[in-house]
């Protein structure tokens, strides 16, 4: 008994911190991330409800700061043009949330626990954080464009106007995806 205990356990938490394959498709990554304990397309949706942030947006974000990857991080600099040196920033995780924003939302939330590796809590995170954007920018909670801007480079950067080329690369990215997610889950079943 003990042996299937620990074989369940060991197949369950494996499969927590897998990439999904076909991540540009949403309805395979909800499929391949349906389990007992950590159903993604669930707590996608109990995002949505608590922060008014469409699913697609919230997949979007990940797919485009993380790809999906649980423990994404920011590549290393070098050092004299070889020697792996210091991370561009402190960003981790599905969410890539830095230390402090982070750590200001776990204060500001209560959820001191929540874990940026974990999908619940980033998507969570992402929810809050575009909730925010829309109550101190006034940006719509279905402009996935401006939206990332203000994820991307803040909302005192997004306020300014002086967004960096980089967010508007990665907005452009997650407003296209967000799009293609939106059509695959409006035919993929099983009550979208």
């Amino acid at each position: 008994m003990r042996c299937v205990f620990v074989v369940v356990l060991t197949m369950m938490l494996a499969g927590c911190g897998t990439v999904p394959r076909h991540t540009d498709n949403a309805c395979a990554v909800f499929e391949q991330k349906d389990g007992l304990f950590n159903n993604w397309r669930r707590q996608a949706e109990a995002v949505e409800r608590e922060y008014g942030v469409p699913v697609p947006i919230l997949m979007a974000t990940i797919y485009t700061e993380s790809g999906f990857r649980h423990n994404a991080k920011p590549p290393r600099t070098k050092l004299l043009g070889f020697i792996p040196w210091k991370r561009a920033s402190s960003a981790y995780g599905y969410s890539q949330a830095l230390d402090g924003t982070w750590d200001r939302y776990r204060k500001t939330t209560g959820r001191t626990m929540a874990r940026r590796t974990d999908f619940g809590d980033a998507i969570r995170f992402i929810g809050w954080y575009h909730h925010q954007s829309h109550l101190r920018n006034g940006i719509p909670l279905n402009d996935a464009y401006r939206l990332y801007i203000a994820y991307h480079d803040g909302h005192a950067g997004y306020a300014r106007g002086s967004w960096s080329g980089q967010a508007k690369t990665g907005a452009g990215r997650a407003s296209k995806m967000a799009s293609r997610y939106s059509g695959q889950l409006r035919n993929c079943g099983n009550g979208w």
